[in-house]
């Protein structure tokens, strides 16, 4: 009788993934769209405030999100964590201001600037740079549009300066400050699907182990045995002296 072939890993429903502004989840998408081509990958955009809340209601299967800020505006319950990539913090500024002319800012080149926290910030500060203005923007949107109006600088991940990317507005690093760390985050107990895309993350292939049976080890026989056989496979007679006396004898 014959057996049935074995169930895929991954079945037929679709994967979904929600991603924060500024993340770049694309090489994990195309990596899955590659293994997994008849297995669907809906991108969910969220704000990082929304991402545990996500994953908490089972919208969401995993989420690529700033961590541990979007833990600790909302704890999803037990989960995993893999860190993925640590972000630089750049300070915003209007392109004709007069820090620009440095490559880099600590805190003490900024000591005296007004600064924009908006109601989003992807930061955790112990103590925000400069003098923080009380009026909060809701968004980091918001916040650079107030940046160009000359109200104030802005302090962000280096990915959402990019993102909200203007003409009259550059940036510069500011050093010693706190950095965002992005990481992928899904739920426990987790599901085949996630553990499939934590595997591409981790950069696990396509003839991964996982999940099966390890071998049994081998007896002492069965080694002896297969020694004999690569022998005779090589063309090499079993007991016949190979060394050096056999090839003084040819002499």
């Amino acid at each position: 009788m014959t057996t049935p072939p074995a169930e895929p890993i991954v079945d037929q429903r679709r994967f979904r993934l929600a991603y924060v502004p500024g993340a770049t989840p694309g090489k994990w998408v195309r990596r899955w769209q590659q293994r997994f081509p008849d297995v669907p990958l809906d991108l969910v955009p969220c704000e990082v405030a929304d991402s545990a809340r996500l994953l908490a209601e089972g919208a969401v299967d995993a989420a690529v999100t700033r961590i541990p800020r979007a833990l600790d505006l909302a704890d999803p319950g037990p989960h995993h964590v893999i860190d993925l990539y640590e972000e630089t913090t750049v300070v915003v500024v209007p392109k004709d201001h007069y820090l620009t002319a440095a490559e880099e800012l600590n805190s003490d080149d900024v000591a005296e600037e007004n600064f924009l926290v908006p109601l989003d910030d992807a930061l955790t500060w112990a103590c925000p740079p400069g003098i923080v203005l009380q009026h909060r923007p809701e968004t980091t949107s918001d916040a650079i549009e107030l940046v160009a109006a000359g109200m104030g600088l802005l302090a962000v991940p280096q990915s959402l300066a990019r993102l909200h990317h203007r003409r009259d507005l550059v940036y510069r690093p500011l050093v010693g400050a706190p950095t965002s760390r992005v990481g992928l985050v899904w739920r426990a107990p987790t599901s085949d699907l996630a553990d499939e895309f934590a595997g591409l993350v981790r950069g696990r292939s396509a003839n991964s182990s996982r999940g099966q049976e390890p071998q049994p080890k081998r007896t002492a026989k069965e080694k002896a045995a297969a020694k004999r056989a690569n022998r005779e496979a090589a063309g090499k007679v079993p007991g016949r002296n190979y060394g050096k006396s056999a090839r003084r004898g040819r002499r």
